[in-house]
């Protein structure tokens, strides 16, 4: 049982309700659990939770029906999101998809260090290693120990990744806490009660394995036991069972996933490097995983597996996590996720408010400032905006896409989202135009969102007293095979789809529903009548992150007005360009002629009406940017054989 407590209880209230619960037959623990401090009550007690909840200082009761109250759903709702390091800046659990990655064991500073860097290019964000291994035999490599973890350190802090090591004794966590960002529990030690308790006290995050042998219900007993001791940050990993099964090290409990998810608020990630314990198996469970709806992977890799002092033969090569990596990116928008990248050192990131979009140095945006979306809370552009920035990022809201563009060429936002193209519907030029409107506006980052659309309505509304649907034109017409068969309901326009759910809210009406997404759903109080009405899945909503350009300079010292660096730290892989050409035979052909000769890969190609000029067309192109090659050089050469040249920005795309 879990006493929630007021936010300006008194000293003598709580002592008055820990003596009420002792006196019952309850033993009592403070805890405080996100914002709220709660007390904790558990044993054969009997108490009236009426007369409990009406006690000075008592905010709410929540009574749970499982043994385990602080890690269950029952007490917490919502998802709870890990953040690991002193920057902040991973985080695991909620909309993204948060990558470990490192060798089995740390065997000397060079081979930490390489590997270190490697993982990091190919999107890693956390590091992982041993510097002490519990090993089945005596005989094996036990682990450099505490000089061990000081090189993984020293690898961590050059790359900026945070470290998470595994701890094997109560007194050793003590030395170990300064040194690591995160503790590891490891499978053999998940009913350590002491060490769980100690772990625990040090108010550190913990990433807990599941035992080779252990229930459901005996894992989240064991993250209680963190959770108790005084941490409020507790990661759940699985990492297999052990069955009768012989062709795998071990059996990836995959149902175990959505098992977890449903009955506590911590967030699971799986590692599939132990479950297999086969390197080629390795990525196929890594993707199972991620299907399954786990918030991120532990991998092993290693530079030279078949060189590894331990774990050699389920170690991924580099290339292979490369490879891993991005088939994750491609999986990602599927499940309604975004891969995790943070900044390397040297970059700030317009998610840490501290500086330009990944600029090295340059004039400074002042901290804080929030990111703009178009819409209201619960629209997809928002959920567009969590998946880059994060679910707690400071954001904003403009009445119009040209608000959007404002904001942010004012400086009162940071940065912006703003939709460009739907798989279905195609391009929103509006959006395209403005960048010619606002030159001083650049992109810098890309998202692809899966589109569910959702019919939703008032608690008390069933689809038989549905008169009337809004939604915005584009919802519509994605949802038109659905809608088609139920043709006595009017359809209202809204400006979007969660200006279509809050209007219900507000009005409280029975017979009006909308359609949207289930978030709109969730922050507006309303319940999903039917999910997935969309007429195709394969529907997707492309968004770009725009920012205000700056002075950037080209290989040479040259400053270059069409260079802007990427959102983050990965090294731009995608640039976005609109021009006119002559009007002369074979002008747009020079122009592809000279991308395809130096490897710039098209993955769009529109030509639009230009404005004033009656069929004159300017031409809007996305291209790849190849990792050799003088970039610089080629669009130089580009705008030679143009007219109205401009680079709209530079940006890692998405898959």
């Amino acid at each position: 049982m879990i006493i929630v407590l007021s936010k300006h209880i008194d000293t003598h209230d709580k002592e008055l309700i820990r003596i009420y619960l002792r006196d019952r037959g309850y033993a009592v623990r403070d805890q405080v659990f996100g914002e709220d401090e709660v007390i904790g009550a558990a044993g054969k007690g009997v108490v009236d939770l009426r007369e409990l909840g009406l006690l000075p200082g008592v905010e709410r009761v929540a009574a749970t029906s499982k043994p385990y109250e602080l890690v269950s759903r029952e007490t917490k709702a919502e998802d709870t999101i890990v953040t690991v390091g002193s920057q902040g800046n991973v985080k695991i659990g909620g909309s993204r998809i948060t990558v470990i990655a490192g060798p089995c064991a740390v065997e000397s500073r060079e081979q930490i260090r390489e590997t270190a860097e490697r993982v990091r290019e190919s999107g890693a964000v956390l590091l992982r290693g041993g510097a002490y291994k519990p090993r089945t035999s005596p005989y094996a490599f036990q682990g450099l120990g505490m000089k061990g973890l000081e090189y993984m350190r020293e690898a961590g802090e050059a790359c900026g990744m945070p470290i998470v090591t595994e701890v094997v004794s109560p007194e050793l966590a003590v030395d170990m806490r300064d040194l690591t960002d995160m503790f590891q529990i490891g499978a053999r030690n998940m009913q350590n009660f002491e060490l769980l308790k100690k772990v625990g006290s040090l108010g550190k995050a913990v990433l807990l394995k599941r035992g080779p042998s252990a229930t459901v219900e005996e894992w989240l007993l064991s993250a209680e036991y963190l959770l108790a001791a005084g941490t409020n940050d507790v990661v759940l990993c699985e990492r297999g069972i052990r069955t009768f099964e012989t062709y795998t090290r071990n059996t990836l409990d995959i149902s175990a996933i959505p098992v977890v998810k449903s009955l506590s608020h911590l967030p699971v990630i799986v590692d599939p490097s132990h479950a297999v314990g086969i390197r080629a198996k390795v990525s196929s469970a890594a993707l199972a995983a991620i299907a399954a709806g786990a918030d991120g992977l532990t991998v092993e890799v290693h530079p030279r597996p078949d060189e590894a002092l331990s774990d050699g033969p389920q170690s991924l090569y580099p290339e292979q996590f490369e490879k891993l990596m991005r088939d994750i990116e491609a999986l990602a928008p599927v499940v309604g996720k975004e891969l995790l990248r943070t900044p390397r050192p040297g970059f700030s990131a317009v998610r840490g408010g501290g500086g330009r979009p990944g600029s090295a140095g340059g004039d400074a945006e002042p901290a804080g400032k929030p990111v703009v979306y178009n819409g209201e809370s619960g629209a997809f552009a928002e959920q567009a905006l969590m998946r880059i920035f994060g679910e707690e990022a400071p954001r904003t809201q403009a009445q119009s896409f040209k608000g959007i563009f404002d904001a942010v060429l004012e400086g009162s936002a940071c940065a912006g989202i703003v939709p460009v193209e739907n798989s279905l519907a195609g391009s929103i030029h509006e959006n395209y135009e403005l960048f010619l409107r606002y030159p001083d506006i650049a992109i810098v980052g890309e998202v692809k969102l899966r589109v569910v659309h959702c019919l939703i309505g008032d608690e008390r509304a069933d689809m038989d007293s549905i008169a009337i649907v809004r939604s915005h034109p584009q919802g519509f017409a994605q949802c038109r095979d659905f809608l088609d068969k139920h043709p006595s309901w009017t359809l209202e326009a809204c400006n979007d789809t969660a200006t279509a759910v809050s209007s219900i809210a507000r009005e409280g009406a029975v017979k009006v529903a909308a359609i949207a997404g289930a978030a709109a759903a969730k922050i507006h109080g309303l319940k999903v009548l039917k999910e997935g009405i969309e007429t195709n899945p394969l529907n997707y909503t492309r968004f770009l992150v725009i920012s205000r350009k700056f002075s950037a300079h080209g290989p040479g010292g040259e400053e270059s007005a069409w260079m802007p660096p990427s959102l983050g730290s990965e090294r731009p892989d995608k640039a976005s360009l609109v021009f006119s050409v002559p009007d002369k035979p074979g002008s747009l052909f020079a122009c592809l002629e000279i991308m395809a000769g130096n490897g710039l890969n098209l993955s769009k190609l529109e030509s639009r009406p230009i404005e004033g000029k009656p069929w004159e067309y300017q031409f809007y192109v996305d291209v790849s940017i190849p990792e050799r090659g003088d970039f610089f050089a080629v669009m130089e050469d580009l705008k030679t054989h143009t007219e109205n040249f401009r680079f709209l920005g530079a940006y890692r795309g998405s898959l």
